[in-house]
């Protein structure tokens, strides 16, 4: 039988696709990709790369309660960036929302290109508990 269990908030984006908001299985929770989406208009929030970082952990915080979980429990977090020379301010604000818990390891990487014309995406693993 199997562990595999979708997850979905209603306080986070729909998915823009075939896609799940997450996916629990093996004792871990996946999230999908978050861009800066605001869940209550379903249009990307105003303002550069700080309001953007914002927004996506605000998603991921609400996907992650879905699940009973916070950002104490990912373990990782991949970051996608349109542009490295904002990767300070896109640190500083995604730090705070890490105040009070042991940080998790983190990939970032300059892309090309993400969805709907989005600075920034974050997608994250928890451990389930």
């Amino acid at each position: 039988m199997s562990d595999r269990k979708c997850i979905s908030t209603n306080r986070a984006p729909k998915a823009l696709g075939p896609y799940s908001q997450a996916v629990s299985a093996g004792g871990f929770l996946f999230t999908a990709g978050q861009v800066p989406l605001d869940p209550s208009t379903g249009k990307f929030v105003e303002g550069g790369i700080r309001e953007q970082t914002a927004r996506v952990m605000e998603n991921l915080g609400a996907v992650l309660a879905a699940a009973q979980l916070d950002f104490g429990d990912v373990v990782k977090a991949t970051v996608f960036l349109i542009d490295m020379k904002e990767f300070a301010e896109f640190n500083e604000v995604y730090g705070s929302f890490l105040e009070g818990y042991e940080p998790p390891a983190r990939s970032a990487f300059q892309v090309a290109a993400l969805p709907l014309g989005a600075r920034v995406e974050i997608e994250m693993v928890a451990r389930l508990r």
